[in-house]
């Protein structure tokens, strides 16, 4: 049943997104896992588009903030405020009450504006004046940031980014591709126009599906294995958390579900790693002097690390 619906949404996706396969069924992951995603690309690649038609084919209500400098916290969580006809407060909530949030350049808010989201991205709650108020489920964030202008911006702490299940780069499309782009959409856009294929209580269905995929013991164990192996390497400073070692296990039951399968891999750990883990390893300045990149590094992990094999 996963795999069928994932197609029907990828397909649906590719309706105002040409192409991208691999792209899709990776936000599917993060779909499936209700984990949330950091989409990071140059401008112009199809962050928001991306974003918009998921939303738009999952059924899921959605909401988009825009980040800059001068978004408070309260901007996105809500706040109390006095009605004076009925003489009492009343709560406002804020665009990040809802099932899907488009994070749009949320590297432009200040720290403090980014940390509004820790609470929700972890707990699915927000806490507002001592009043804590659930999030619909399911809950996702796709946030998206430019890793090259880096004026105006602020990095996100490594708590917030830690908190997403994957990093996600899109990339240029092919020559192709972009042909295919211009001739689909030289007269108008058709996100306005897209229909959800799916519903909230069908994606909540395939999300608890997804915990029965079966991980066999010699899996996990490998798992760990290069979870740790990050810790321990001299050209990282900072390795892979517990909560990213779940996120690697999770995310593999999700990608072999997509795949058609009831059980994991170790390819689809090996295939995973690298979007699960990249983006929270910091590399160690003397590896950064020699030019070591962290996707170069958890690659170095994997192929170090021994697969299991079927006795």
């Amino acid at each position: 049943m996963i795999e069928n619906l994932c197609r029907k949404i990828r397909d649906n996706v590719q309706k105002v997104m040409v192409g991208k396969d691999e792209v899709i069924n990776l936000a599917l992951v993060g779909v499936l896992c209700e984990g949330h995603i950091l989409l990071e690309d140059v401008p112009g690649i199809g962050k928001t588009t991306l974003a918009k038609a998921l939303a738009a084919s999952l059924g899921c209500t959605f909401r988009r903030i825009q980040f800059t400098p001068d978004l408070l916290p309260s901007d996105v969580t809500g706040i109390n405020w006095f009605n004076q006809k009925l003489q009492e407060f009343e709560f406002r909530p804020g665009p990040v009450i809802t099932q899907i949030v488009l994070a749009d350049e949320i590297n432009r808010a200040t720290p403090r504006t980014q940390s509004a989201l820790l609470e929700a991205m972890q707990e699915q709650q927000v806490t507002i004046d001592g009043l804590t108020h659930l999030l619909p489920r399911p809950f996702l964030i796709l946030a998206t940031q430019n890793p090259i202008e880096l004026e105006g911006t602020f990095p996100l702490p490594e708590a917030q980014i830690d908190r997403f299940l994957l990093r996600i780069v899109i990339g240029y499309p092919s020559q192709s591709e972009e042909n295919s782009i211009l001739e689909r959409f030289r007269s108008s856009s058709q996100l306005p126009d897209l229909q959800p294929v799916t519903s909230s209580s069908e994606i909540i269905q395939l999300q608890n599906e997804r915990r029965n995929i079966r991980v066999e013991d010699s899996v996990r164990d490998y798992i760990v294995r290069i979870a740790r192996a990050t810790r321990d390497h001299n050209e990282i400073q900072l390795g892979a958390s517990p909560r990213a070692t779940m996120a690697l296990y999770h995310s593999a039951q999700a990608w072999a579900a997509i795949q058609g399968r009831d059980f994991v891999l170790p390819d689809d750990i090996k295939y995973m790693a690298p979007h699960v883990l990249t983006h929270r390893l910091m590399v160690s300045p003397q590896a950064q002097l020699r030019g070591r990149q962290p996707s170069q590094l958890v690659t170095d992990i994997v192929d170090s690390i021994s697969v299991p094999v079927e006795n």
